[in-house]
């Protein structure tokens, strides 16, 4: 058990600023479907509705921002938590910690063996112990 362990991208818990980002992302799509049915109909009531979404796209960026900038603040003061958060292994600050469940690591890949990353031998994941999700889950 002298070897490295780094996961591969496959398999980390993502930070609630990825939701922000979708919300921001559809609330987006959907201002812009609005104002085209506005060019095309020259309804008011598709233009209201397409501004009324832009405040809300703003609200929302301004609350993504400031989830990455907390995300960036873990990461620099406390890079251990950060990659318990990252792994799956507690939630992110912020976010509720009642009814969490450690993310299910036992489809995690290993770069030597599955991904045939050379490298990567020192890093091997294979003779990990069993996933924490399904110790809780009583899957074992």
């Amino acid at each position: 058990m002298d070897a490295v362990w780094v996961r591969g991208v496959n398999g980390i818990q993502l930070h609630h600023v990825t939701d922000l980002q979708d919300a921001g992302r559809f609330l987006g799509n959907a201002m812009m479907a609005l104002r085209a049915a506005h060019v095309r109909t020259g309804a008011d009531q598709y233009a209201g509705i397409a501004a009324e979404l832009k405040s809300l796209v703003r609200r929302v960026r301004e609350l993504e921002d400031e989830a990455r900038s907390r995300m960036q603040d873990l990461h620099s003061t406390d890079p251990e938590r950060f990659a318990r958060c990252r792994d799956g292994h507690e939630p992110w600050p912020g976010e509720i910690p009642a009814g969490f469940i450690p993310r299910h690591t036992c489809k995690d890949e290993c770069l030597y063996h599955d991904r045939g990353v050379i490298d990567a031998i020192m890093q091997c994941t294979c003779g990990q112990p069993p996933c924490r999700a399904c110790e809780i889950g009583g899957k074992l």
